[in-house]
C-alpha cells in the first residue's frame, strides 16, 4: 500500500478521535508521519525547566514538603529561537505516558516498581528518600494524572473502569493558563493499541514563552465550578460561600431517564385481583426466583403475556399502559422508584425529611440518618464550600466518592484530598458522601479484631399512597475482613464490606439469629430491638419522602406495582455516645441468592405477602412512623 493510501486508512480509524478533540485538520499528515516513525521530537522546539522557588518564599507561604502544595516543579517554555506558529503544519508533538494504571492497584505498583516510583517522585517533586513518599506520591498525583475508559461492546462493568495515566516529564511540565497557548488532548493509535497525548499550539508563540494548557477548558470561564475544579492546580477559598443545597427541579429528576408513563389517581384505586382460587401465573426473569418459588399457589410460565405476575430485572417504563390493556397484571416495580435507587436521587429524596439544612455549630446535616451527600456535577461549589468550612472547624473530611449508577464498590474512593475529589468526576457522573469515620463496629473472634460491617434489610412495597411497607425480619449482614483504622483507604478488604465480586477476599457469613446472639454479647447496653426500631422508623421516612412530591419527582401510586429493594445501612456513633443508623443506599432487584439459601421460603412467603395479602408477622414487619 502506497503512502497515500496508508495515510488515507489512518484518518478513516481515527478521524473521529482527531475530530472530537478539535485536533486542527492542518496537523494530521504530520502527526500520521511521528505515530508511524515512534517520533518524540519535542525537544527539538520546546525545553524542560526547573523552577527554582526562592526559599523565603517557601517559608512565606508555608509550602515546602507540604502534600498538598500545588506550586509545579517543573515548567516548559518554547526553546526554537524563531518561536513556534499555530499554522505551522509540523507544530504537532508526541507524549509518552509514563505511568498507566487503575487505582485500586496504583499503590501495589508503586511499591513493587521502585523504578516507576523514583520517576514519579521527580515528577511529582517528591523526595525520594522520603519516610512515605509513596503516600505522598499518591496525594500529588492529582495534579498530574488524566483518565481515559474503554467504551468496547461485550466488557464487563469491571473491564470498562477507568484508566488513569500519568504523562512523560514534558506532557507533565506544562502547567496551566486560563489564556493557554497550547492544548494537550489523549489519542489512542490504534494501529498498534497505544495511547499517547498529543501537544499542539493554539497561539503563535516566541522563543522562552511558557508552555501552557487550560486544564478545565470545557469549562466557560465565568461558570461557577470552575474554580473548584481548579483545585488541584490552584488556590480557592470557598469557605465563607453558601453550602445550602437546593431541591432541584423537575428536568432534573427527569433527565437522562427513559420517560415513563403512569396510572391516573382514579385508575391506581381500582383492585388488581379479586380472590381467586387458580395458581397464580408468575413470569420472572430472575433465575434464582425461578429456582425457589415453590409455593402451590404460584406456576412458573414462560411469557409475559400469559403472567399474572410480570417479575423482570430490566426496567418498566409503561405503567399508565398496563393498567388500561392488562389491568389484572402485577409487576414488581413502582413508576419513577428510582428517585430512591439512583444515588443523588436518593439524598435529594431523603432531604425532604428534614426542617432546616444543617446545624451551625457542629455542621452536621439534616436528617440525621443521611450521610451529607453533595452531587459532584451539580454541586460542586457548594461542596467545595462545606469541605473547606469543615477544615476550618477542624471536623474530619473524609469522604466516599461514589458512582450514581453503579454497585459493587466500582469506581468509588474514599479520601480526604480534595484535589482527588474535584478530580474524580472526570469519569463519571459522581456524589460526595460524608465516609462515616466513627463506625459501630464488630469484633471478629477468629481476626481478633473489630471490623466494620453493614446490615441489608430487605423492603417490600405493597402501595405508596398510602403507604404500606415491611421488611423482611431476617436481615444480612456483610463484614471488612481487616481491622478498621482511619488510614490506607485503598485497602478494600478494610473499608470495604461487599466481598462477593472480589477474587480471593474472604466472605464472612453470620446469619441473623447468631449475630444477635454475639451483638447482645458484644453490646449488651445496646439492646438490638431499639436500634431496629430506630432502622425501621428510618426506613419508612425515606419512603414517605419518595411519594410526597409529583412525578417524576417522586414515586407514583400504581395499583398493579409491588415491589422489593434492599436498603443497606450502617451504624454510627453519635457525639453524645449513641447509636444511630445511617442509610447508605437502596438497591433495586438485589441479589437474594443467600438469603434463599439461608431461607428456603424466602420468595415463597414474599410472594404470598405481596400478591396474596397473606400477613405474615412471625416473617415480616410492617413499617411506621413510629418504627415499632
Amino acid at each position: 500500500m502506497d503512502g497515500i493510501n496508508k495515510y488515507n486508512e489512518f484518518v478513516a480509524l481515527h478521524k473521529p478521535q482527531l475530530e472530537s478533540s478539535s485536533v486542527p485538520v492542518h496537523l494530521w499528515p504530520a502527526l500520521y508521519r511521528k505515530l508511524t516513525a515512534d517520533c518524540f521530537d519535542a525537544g527539538e522546539a520546546l525545553q524542560l525547566m526547573l523552577i527554582d522557588y526562592d526559599e523565603d518564599d517557601d517559608e512565606e507561604n508555608n509550602v515546602g514538603d507540604d502534600d498538598d502544595n500545588i506550586r509545579p516543579v517543573f515548567a516548559l517554555e518554547v526553546a526554537r529561537e524563531e518561536g513556534i506558529k499555530a499554522n505551522d503544519p509540523q507544530a504537532i508533538y508526541l507524549i509518552d505516558h509514563a505511568w498507566t494504571f487503575r487505582m485500586n492497584s496504583a499503590r501495589q505498583q508503586l511499591e513493587q516498581y521502585p523504578q516507576l516510583a523514583d520517576r514519579l517522585s521527580a515528577i511529582t517533586g517528591v523526595d525520594l528518600e522520603h519516610e512515605q513518599r509513596i503516600d505522598k506520591i499518591l496525594r500529588r498525583l492529582w495534579k498530574y494524572c488524566h483518565a481515559y475508559s474503554i467504551a468496547s461492546e461485550g466488557l464487563s462493568d469491571e473491564e470498562r473502569m477507568p484508566i488513569w495515566y500519568v504523562m512523560d516529564e514534558v506532557g507533565s511540565a506544562v502547567n496551566h493558563s486560563d489564556t493557554p497557548n497550547f492544548r494537550l488532548v489523549p489519542l489512542l493509535y490504534l494501529n498498534t493499541q497505544t495511547t499517547y497525548s498529543i501537544l499542539f499550539p493554539i497561539r503563535d508563540c516566541e522563543l522562552g514563552s511558557p508552555v501552557t494548557r487550560d486544564f478545565v477548558e470545557y469549562v466557560s470561564k465565568d461558570a461557577p465550578q470552575r474554580s473548584a475544579l481548579l483545585l488541584p492546580w490552584r488556590e480557592a477559598d470557598l469557605s465563607d460561600e453558601s453550602f445550602l443545597q437546593v431541591e432541584p427541579s423537575v428536568e432534573y429528576f427527569a433527565s437522562g431517564h427513559i420517560p415513563e408513563t403512569y396510572p391516573k389517581e382514579d385508575a391506581s384505586e381500582a383492585k388488581v385481583l379479586a380472590s381467586r382460587c387458580n395458581p397464580l401465573k408468575v413470569y420472572a426473569q430472575y433465575d434464582v426466583l425461578r429456582a425457589h418459588l415453590t409455593a402451590p399457589e404460584f406456576q412458573l410460565v414462560d411469557s409475559e403475556e400469559e403472567a399474572d405476575v410480570m417479575w423482570l430485572t430490566s426496567h418498566y417504563k409503561n405503567f399508565a399502559e398496563l393498567a388500561e390493556e392488562t389491568p389484572q397484571k402485577f409487576i414488581n416495580q413502582f413508576p419513577f422508584e428510582y428517585v430512591i435507587t439512583i444515588k443523588d436521587l436518593l439524598s435529594i429524596v431523603g432531604r425532604r425529611a428534614a426542617t432546616e439544612h444543617h446545624n451551625a455549630e457542629t455542621l452536621d446535616t439534616y436528617p440525621s440518618w443521611l450521610p451529607t451527600t453533595y452531587n459532584l456535577s451539580t454541586e460542586l461549589r457548594e461542596y467545595v464550600a462545606y469541605y473547606q468550612k469543615r477544615a476550618v472547624k477542624g471536623l474530619d473530611n473524609h469522604w466516599i466518592i461514589k458512582p450514581w449508577n453503579l454497585a459493587r464498590g466500582l469506581d468509588t474512593h474514599i479520601t480526604d484530598n480534595i484535589k482527588q475529589i474535584v478530580r474524580l468526576p472526570a469519569t463519571g457522573p459522581k456524589v460526595a458522601q460524608k465516609y462515616i469515620e466513627r463506625p459501630v463496629l464488630f469484633q471478629r473472634e477468629e481476626l481478633q479484631a473489630q471490623v466494620k460491617f453493614d446490615i441489608r434489610y430487605v423492603i417490600l412495597l405493597k402501595r405508596v399512597k398510602p403507604l404500606e411497607a415491611y421488611v423482611h425480619r431476617k436481615f444480612f449482614l456483610r463484614f471488612a475482613n481487616r481491622p478498621f483504622s482511619l488510614d490506607h483507604f485503598d485497602d478494600y478488604e478494610k473499608h470495604y464490606t461487599v466481598m462477593n465480586y472480589q477474587e480471593q477476599a474472604q466472605l464472612h457469613h453470620i446469619q441473623c439469629d447468631d449475630f444477635l446472639e454475639l451483638w447482645q454479647q458484644q453490646y449488651p447496653a445496646n439492646d438490638w430491638s431499639v436500634v431496629e426500631q430506630q432502622i425501621c422508623s428510618m426506613l419508612y421516612e425515606v419512603l414517605q419522602c419518595a411519594s410526597k412530591a409529583p412525578p417524576p419527582c417522586g414515586m407514583a401510586p400504581c395499583a398493579q406495582s409491588r415491589a422489593l429493594y434492599a436498603a443497606d445501612i450502617m451504624l454510627s456513633w453519635t457525639g453524645n455516645g449513641t447509636m444511630e443508623p445511617k442509610l447508605l443506599e437502596i438497591n433495586w432487584t438485589p441479589d437474594c441468592k443467600r438469603a434463599c439459601d439461608y431461607y428456603p421460603d424466602f420468595f415463597n412467603d414474599i410472594f404470598k405477602l405481596l400478591f396474596l395479602d397473606e400477613q405474615n408477622n412471625e416473617s415480616f414487619r410492617l413499617l411506621t412512623a413510629e418504627g415499632q
